[in-house]
């Protein structure tokens, strides 16, 4: 299922473009092309749905549904749904940088003009094919979305009772008094998934596979949660009663609060898990790999009080277990999945990770505590494991360099025998690279580096801090850094190391 390869991280969204955020237009593909050129098999990114405060594509208003931001603009030109002028009014300022707030308010902007265009041309077969192929979720999305709209973008737990609990004649008076509002946000997911299958089909066809990400939890704010809200830990009153979290460690004292509405996992074992059924069949259709984010809490999770202001107060809880793959297994086969089985582990974690069979993650950054003693030394890693120097969690290598401390720095000048040049006082500018050859050169399946590591670039590329609101997700490479001298150091890395 998994060959030696190696690969890049790095999202749509910090792709090169013109109109204030990445996309799937000429720079995604002239991206693949630099992939092919560097040799690598697999370009990993982040979750492809829409996104909603906070920007982070790990809250998304569906399991399902994909990002408008990402849908490539000057198609829609080609198509007939917009001028070429029309796409000056999204040109950005700052082209190293999404600005989450101008492109919200201007894509939206553009994409109703296109949707008139497109009811104009009244071209509507291809619409109502789409829609009848992913009717399982489309119809509900859709129905969100217009509503969210109708209620200038609330959470449905603050709308009127009526629609919150889904009343059946208001429903139907809101099918039809929504009718276009509806067909619109389907028309976004038509043009999205044309889009986004026609580059994975071009990635494919160069030998590159796509691995995508599923967030363990969704969205309270989702319409899978309004749809189905038996599957999830409300009360009676449609509130949620716990939610998700992790507990104080070593990177945070109080823990994490995430605030998703946990599952009732009872009530899918009741339903045969077709809800996550349906999620993994969709995300095998759209990714190569899925990488399954937060993998420990199908074993157990860290269930937190909705009312509580900390992490620190929650408790375990048990996961579904090896039953819930088994299952999966029975209905979809071996499909192939990465397991992101960081945290804190147990024998239990562990085992149930033997017992699926899926690969882990290794992380390097984690590596170099001075006792020596990491499981995340290089030299410690299986062949069933997928090696990283860091994820859109962790800084980048010189960003974490720079701030480690001196004793694991010098473990790991030691380890990687780094022959120090040094710029600012300490900042070591071969870093990455001693960093990327010690995971190319392991005996992981695939080894995956982030784009920034590639480039040497600081904190100031770092894509996340966990448990923080504001300037994530907003990094982007330019096109003038995507040179045929890198891409030819990078396929002389992959070479060497037999990836």
């Amino acid at each position: 299922m998994f060959r030696r390869s190696s690969g890049i991280l790095m999202h749509i969204s910090s792709l090169p473009s013109k109109y204030g955020i990445g996309d799937f237009g000429k720079s995604a593909y002239d991206f693949i092309n630099f992939l092919e050129k560097s040799g690598q098999k697999n370009w990993q990114i982040l979750p492809l749905g829409a996104t909603g405060y906070g920007d982070s594509p790990y809250q998304s208003f569906s399991a399902f549904s994909g990002n408008p931001y990402f849908i490539d603009l000057e198609s829609l030109v080609s198509d007939g749904y917009l001028e070429f002028s029309d796409l000056n009014y999204l040109e950005n300022k700052n082209p190293s940088l999404v600005d989450y707030n101008e492109v919200y308010h201007k894509k939206y902007f553009i994409f109703k003009k296109a949707y008139s265009k497109f009811v104009e041309i009244g071209d509507f077969i291809q619409l109502k094919e789409f829609r009848k192929k992913n009717l399982y979720w489309i119809e509900d999305y859709s129905l969100f979305m217009a509503l969210k709209e109708k209620f200038n973008g609330a959470s449905w737990l603050n709308w009127p009772r009526k629609y919150r609990v889904r009343d059946r004649e208001t429903m139907k008076k809101s099918k039809i008094e929504l009718k276009k509002s509806i067909q619109y946000f389907t028309f976004l997911e038509y043009l999205f998934q044309n889009h986004w299958f026609k580059l994975k089909s071009y990635a494919n066809k160069k030998g590159i596979k796509i691995i995508g990400d599923i967030p363990m939890f969704v969205s309270t704010d989702s319409s899978d949660t309004w749809a189905t809200p038996n599957f999830f830990q409300f009360d009676k009153y449609k509130k949620p009663k716990r939610v998700a979290g992790c507990p104080p460690d070593f990177f945070s004292k109080s823990g994490q609060l995430w605030g998703n509405v946990l599952y009732d996992w009872k009530a899918m074992e009741e339903k045969k898990y077709v809800w996550w059924i349906n999620r993994l069949k969709f995300c095998s259709k759209l990714y190569d790999i899925s990488r399954i984010d937060h993998f420990r809490g199908f074993e157990s999770y860290w269930s937190i009080p909705a009312e509580a202001k900390s992490a620190a107060v929650g408790r375990w809880e048990k996961g579904p277990g090896m039953k819930f793959f088994n299952i999966i297994k029975s209905k979809l086969g071996n499909i192939p999945i990465i397991a992101e089985d960081l945290g804190i582990l147990t024998s239990k974690v562990e085992k149930l990770l033997i017992d699926t069979g899926y690969p882990g993650m290794k992380i390097l950054e984690f590596a170099f505590d001075s006792s020596g003693e990491s499981s995340y030394l290089p030299h410690k890693y299986k062949r069933n494991s997928i090696a990283y120097t860091g994820t859109h969690d962790n800084n980048t290598i010189v960003g974490w360099y720079k701030e480690a401390p001196k004793k694991d720095k010098e473990f790991c000048n030691e380890y990687l025998k780094c022959y120090l040049r040094k710029i600012d006082g300490d900042l070591n500018e071969s870093i990455s690279w001693k960093c990327i050859e010690a995971i190319w050169g392991s005996k992981s399946v695939i080894s995956i580096a982030q784009l920034q590591d590639f480039l040497e670039i600081g904190n100031i590329g770092r894509m996340n801090t966990p448990s923080t609101l504001g300037g994530n997700w907003t990094w982007r490479v330019s096109k003038e850094e995507l040179t045929d001298e890198l891409a030819s150091k990078i396929l002389k890395i992959t070479k060497k190391f037999n990836r």
